[in-house]
């Protein structure tokens, strides 16, 4: 798919990752951001000429099923959504600092919300031309690590839920492709890694993937971490028990 004159939906367009899409796909397309943090929408919507933004939290069912009615009520047609938007929380179970409140909303935002606006979205999206609806995962969606029991989670179930959808929508126009991210330096990675990958540098990797119509697309680190855990998962796991 050639991205030009396309309706793009982006979710987390303000920051990291999904601002640099914003930047590389708004000259050339109409662009659609929802975003949790009013404020930084506000001065997107400033920034960049004729982007529109959609206020909500995705973290909440209920800002969820709002926003993707509203979206499906304003725009009859949509070419690409792309579920960006994600947290993770680092505390294991057992530390000090871990807090049961933070589960369901970390799950609610990395997976639920991609489960619904995909639904929600589907009319929208099923039309004569090619569509695609693309998320954005992590390596750990193949393999877990300690400290992000809950995330992990989250990016494998996605992983699981992108296949499974893909089969179902297979006769449609809409192709399902998931770009699995080694880490990225982002707020959420502050003080965790080295050797960090850009956002730019993944916003690039990623749409250029989306061009190609990539269906499972490994950035980075994850191509040798999906060598690995064919050669031998045993030493993935190990690898991985100690992040």
């Amino acid at each position: 798919m050639k991205l030009d004159k396309k309706r793009i939906v982006i979710t987390g367009g303000t920051s990291g990752i999904g601002y640099e899409m914003v930047k590389l796909l708004h000259p050339h397309n109409e662009i659609i951001v929802i975003a949790r943090n009013a404020k930084k929408l506000d001065d997107l919507t400033k920034k960049f000429q004729n982007l529109i933004g959609f206020q909500a939290d995705l973290s909440k069912l209920g800002d969820i099923e709002k926003v993707g009615k509203a979206l499906a009520k304003q725009f009859t047609t949509i070419d690409v959504l792309i579920n960006n938007a994600a947290i993770q929380n680092t505390p294991r179970f057992i530390d000090d600092d871990f807090q049961y409140d933070r589960i369901s909303p970390e799950i609610t935002l990395n997976f639920t919300s991609i489960c619904c606006l995909s639904s929600l979205l589907l009319p929208a999206l099923t039309h004569k031309n090619k569509a695609v609806i693309l998320n954005i995962n992590s390596g750990l969606g193949l393999s877990p690590k300690t400290s992000s029991a809950v995330y992990s989670a989250t990016k494998g179930a996605l992983n699981i839920f992108t296949q499974a959808l893909r089969y179902q929508l297979e006769t449609t126009n809409i192709s399902v492709q998931q770009a699995f991210l080694e880490l990225v330096d982002t707020a959420m990675t502050i003080g965790r890694g080295k050797n960090k990958m850009t956002a730019n540098e993944a916003a690039i990797t990623i749409l250029k993937g989306l061009e190609q119509g990539k269906l499972d697309h490994d950035i980075g680190k994850v191509k040798l971490l999906r060598f690995l855990l064919r050669l031998s998962p045993s030493l993935v796991a190990k690898i991985m028990k100690k992040n």
